[in-house]
């Protein structure tokens, strides 16, 4: 028995007051949609059908993975959208899932526990409702002695008795697809010109259909967005799922509500995640780690029992035993090695700094290869740039770069060589030489080490 997912995400939400589609509003660093379809596909069988509408382009390209698109348009009501998702699926499935793109905390355990009621059901339609005193514009769940379903009522056009009433339709369904189908047809349209979905459940009734109803015992996931409030609510609570759910897995979070890590995060466990961190993107981080304060991780990669202490990555990779900052900088490209150690106010760029490297404080690395075991003195930039191009500095091995060199690219340092403190480096500075001055110049042959 086949269960396909439609998802509503037609609407222009004109209460966000906003150039961008509700529906592509970032929560955790997703598209509020995608977590709504995310819940909605693990619940199902087939690809999901979302129904688009509004920029339904952009909604369209922001969208990945096995999804099937429709488009409503005209927009009249949610009766009318599912409609547009039948000549995909008739004949096709067995049951049809349906909820709305702007509910994105609703759990796919929650939809399966729908999908599953409504395939014990003898009746065409089982609902999810939720108890709640705040009705945030819900319908509400009009039941008979009995306790069965007997109708859902829009608020808008509920009497004040009906009003009263505290179970509301939360907006995700079940039905029959067979019955949905011609149920549809039937729906009359409403005073405001549009079909409404709520309008099966009366036709169900009257057919003397049975409605059953699962009662969502979590009002957090019931969160519906629509507007900068209700987003900022729906932000909050999945914060706090994800963050709950990291700590379960052997995170040590020190303040939960000042730690921001978005869906896809992963870290290992015994990692400690100090406050006011922000961990983003596709960003991966091993065991034993300390990251924060205040730090901005973006789609980077940490290894283990590294150290990220005030300090901004975006783009990077660290492998194990690194420490960084506080206040350094690690730009798109940037790769440093196991044992690496980069001082503060140290600024990173589409380089790699091999195992063991000391890089000093206040200095610049960009475009340029650096050998194992290097010293970077204070203050040393590497002048990649001269206007037009990105040029590359190399450097070898167990280099020592004396503070406030100026290493102007393209320029090549041998293993071994040095270079004295305010170096202008213009020229290729050969293995095992000292090099000084402005511009520098290699001035005499060092005595290499004898090994051990």
């Amino acid at each position: 028995m086949k269960t396909t997912a439609v998802l509503l995400a037609a609407g222009q939400g004109a209460r966000m007051k906003s150039g961008l589609p509700k529906m592509l509003h970032p929560i955790c660093g997703r598209p509020m949609l995608s977590h709504s379809l995310a819940s909605a596909m693990q619940a199902s069988d087939e690809p999901s059908v979302v129904v688009v509408g509004h920029e339904a382009g952009q909604v369209r390209a922001a969208i990945s993975g096995d999804v099937r698109f429709v488009i409503q348009d005209p927009q009249l009501g949610t009766g009318h959208a599912v409609m547009q998702a039948e000549s995909l699926l008739k004949g096709k499935t067995d049951y049809v899932l349906v909820t709305y793109g702007d509910m994105p905390l609703l759990q796919a355990s929650t939809l399966e526990r729908l999908v599953e009621t409504q395939k014990a059901n003898r009746g065409p339609l089982t609902m999810l409702t939720v108890i709640a005193a705040d009705p945030r514009g819900f319908g509400r769940v009009l039941r008979k002695s009995d306790g069965a379903v007997a109708a859902i009522v829009e608020e808008y056009a509920a009497s004040p008795e009906q009003l009263k009433v505290n179970e509301l339709n939360v907006g995700a369904y079940c039905f029959k697809a067979d019955w949905l189908w011609a149920a549809l047809h039937r729906i009359k349209v409403s005073p405001k010109g549009e079909y409404y979905l709520t309008d099966t459940a009366e036709l169900a009734v009257r057919d003397g259909l049975a409605i059953q109803a699962v009662v969502c015992d979590d009002l957090i996931e019931t969160i519906g967005i629509n507007t900068r409030v209700h987003l900022a609510e729906a932000e909050s609570a999945m914060r706090a799922r994800i963050n709950r759910t990291h700590m379960l897995n052997g995170v040590t979070l020190m303040d939960p509500a000042v730690t921001y890590i978005e869906a896809g995060v992963k870290i290992g466990r015994d990692t400690v995640i100090l406050p006011n961190t922000y961990i983003r993107g596709a960003t991966e981080i091993g065991e034993r780690n300390q990251i924060g304060p205040n730090s901005h991780l973006l789609d980077s990669k940490i290894g283990n029992d590294c150290t990220v202490f005030m300090s901004i990555m975006e783009g990077a990779v660290l492998e194990d035993d690194v420490d960084i900052g506080p206040f350094a900088r690690l730009r798109k490209g940037a790769h440093l090695a196991k044992h690496v150690h980069m001082g503060n106010f140290g600024e990173v760029k589409d380089s790699y700094l091999a195992e063991g490297v000391k890089m000093g404080h206040f200095s610049y690395i960009g475009n340029a290869t650096i050998g194992r075991h290097t010293n970077i003195g204070a203050g040393t930039i590497t002048c990649n740039f001269d206007g037009v191009n990105k040029n590359p500095t190399e450097i070898g091995e167990d280099v020592f770069i004396g503070s406030d060199s100026m290493l102007v690219a393209p320029v090549k340092i041998g293993d071994r060589a040095k270079t004295g403190a305010g170096a202008v480096v213009t020229r290729d500075i050969p293995a095992d030489m000292l090099a000084v001055g402005v511009p520098a110049r290699a001035i005499k042959k060092l005595e290499r080490k004898k090994e051990e």
